[in-house]
């Protein structure tokens, strides 16, 4: 089944692209932050709610993990 069908599968990789492009934001921060527009924009905006609620989405990642590990 595809991710976009399974909405437990659809979180996790959202939650994967926030974290990898807050992650390559700290890597390689000129790269990302020139591109704000268009698909490059997406993982801009994507980095950027990374940081800004990063407790947030890391208390998201472990429920997933917790969700994944025991539920599935």
């Amino acid at each position: 089944m595809s991710a976009i069908f399974n909405f437990q599968s659809l979180l996790t990789v959202v939650l994967l692209l926030i974290c990898t492009c807050a992650y390559l934001r700290g890597l390689f921060p000129s790269i990302m932050d020139r591109n704000k527009v268009g698909i490059m924009g997406t993982f801009w905006k994507c980095a950027r709610i990374g940081e800004r609620k990063s407790p947030w989405i890391g208390a998201c990642c472990v429920l997933m993990a917790f969700s994944i590990l025991f539920f599935n």
